[in-house]
């Protein structure tokens, strides 16, 4: 019986293709807050209106309660670095991938770990003040605000 080989889907391998771009910025740039707010900037600009709405508030929340993470872009999301340039929390648009919802994530150097078991990411369909506090709420944590 022959093995199936998976392989990257279009979407997927300009994924890796933004990323390997983004690897060679940031080489260029170093550790720099404008340039990785600029990437991020541009990036949001290049959503559709829904995922745009979202990708402000979430920078905006972000930028507020956890000021010491560094903005940049992972696989062309925004995302925000802890101080060692691990990602901590990024933003995932729905139509990169054309999924219902975006997403909110948490990577591993995130401070959420709670017992044996913790979220390390959200669908997100509208911000609300209450889906507004709760991002801080888990970004601040996040962060070790």
């Amino acid at each position: 019986m022959a093995e199936k080989t998976t392989r990257l889907s279009k979407d997927e391998r300009e994924a890796v293709k933004q990323r390997a771009a983004e690897l060679r910025a940031e080489q260029k740039a170093g550790k720099n807050r404008a340039a990785g707010d600029a990437a991020i900037q541009k990036a949001i600009a290049e959503m559709t209106d829904a995922d745009k709405a979202l990708a402000e508030g979430v920078d905006r929340i972000v930028k507020d309660v956890a000021p010491q993470l560094m903005p940049k872009t992972w696989y062309g999301f925004p995302a925000y670095t802890d101080a060692d340039g691990k990602v901590v929390v990024f933003f995932k648009a729905a139509s990169k991938f054309t999924t219902r919802y975006a997403t909110l994530g948490f990577e591993e150097a995130a401070k959420l770990d709670d017992g044996d078991l913790w979220v390390t990411s959200f669908a997100l369909i509208e911000l609300t003040p209450e889906t507004e506090k709760t991002i801080a709420d888990y970004v601040r944590k996040a962060a070790g605000s």
